[in-house]
């Protein structure tokens, strides 16, 4: 991809333009419930100079009892302004380095109408391992004017995948690991069965960046990744997780491959595989 349609920066770029008026930094880090410290203490004890905190579950529908899901049009521009975001900035996210809710960030500024937004290739940990500075405690944004507006196409909900079971019209890609969409693990969260959507296929997200340095791996790696999970690179694509964040990880990477008109499942397995949920499949796919 060329630079200016990568939606990855460098940290070499992000130092050279941190300090520009326009480019607008969010640490979008995310754990799984139960997991300690909280994101957000993390982002307080160190955080990329000015960034601001995007809360995942903050950001989101909090009149759906599903975790963090797509909140309206309306309120997503209420939110992105409270963090100082304004229509003509260009957003920078990043997250510790786990690529976990970065992905999910930049798929939601896209879904909500803002083109402009990239991610940092290594987050916080490049950052951090280049010698570079951070600062700690609360960044509090001036309030800006952002105005959203939603394009569905970008995202899927379970009514739409239940008729996709039969149809098969498009493919669903679940990042979980292999122990969870196969059912040989139990899910993180009380109450959900274990397996995945009929039909599915399985590209754990941790299989797309490289662990030690926290960037994503060469556009090769990616493609043989989907490619050898029986993906088809030429055919429409749904991703899917445990709740819709690691998901994004996949859409990114196929975004990456060229492959921009993907959609999330935004309620993922986190609602597929509650108890009285839609059929479930077992084993690898």
């Amino acid at each position: 991809m060329t630079t200016a349609t990568d939606p990855l920066v460098s940290t070499e770029w992000l130092a050279a333009h941190i300090n520009d008026s326009n480019v607008k930094v969010l640490d979008a880090s995310f754990k799984l419930p139960g997991v300690l410290p909280l994101p957000k203490d993390d982002y307080l004890a160190a955080h990329l100079p000015g960034a601001v905190f995007f809360d995942v579950d903050a950001v989101s529908d909090h009149s759906n009892p599903l975790p963090h899901m797509y909140p309206s049009a309306e309120q997503f521009g209420r939110d992105a302004g409270q963090l100082g975001i304004s229509n003509a900035d260009t957003v920078v996210l990043y997250d510790s380095g786990g690529w976990v809710a970065a992905p999910r960030a930049w798929w939601m500024f896209l879904a909500f109408g803002h083109s402009n937004v990239r991610i940092l290739n290594g987050g916080l940990k490049k950052w951090r391992a280049e010698g570079r500075s951070v600062e700690s405690g609360d960044v509090k944004p001036k309030p800006a004017s952002f105005k959203a507006s939603y394009d569905a196409k970008r995202v899927r909900s379970m009514q739409q995948l239940i008729a996709n079971v039969e149809s098969r019209a498009e493919q669903v890609v679940d990042a979980r690991a292999a122990e969870r969409f196969e059912g040989r693990a139990p899910e993180p969260r009380a109450g959900i069965r274990s397996g995945h959507i009929p039909g599915a296929r399985n590209v754990p997200y941790n299989q797309l960046f490289d662990a030690a340095t926290g960037t994503m791996k060469p556009l090769d790696e990616l493609r043989a990744a989907f490619v050898n999970a029986g993906v088809k690179l030429d055919a429409p694509i749904v991703t899917s997780c445990g709740s819709g964040v690691s998901a994004g990880v996949l859409t990114l990477a196929l975004y990456r491959l060229g492959i921009t008109d993907t959609a999330l499942y935004d309620g993922s397995w986190s609602e597929w595989g509650q108890e009285k949920g839609p059929t479930i499949a077992t084993g690898p796919a």
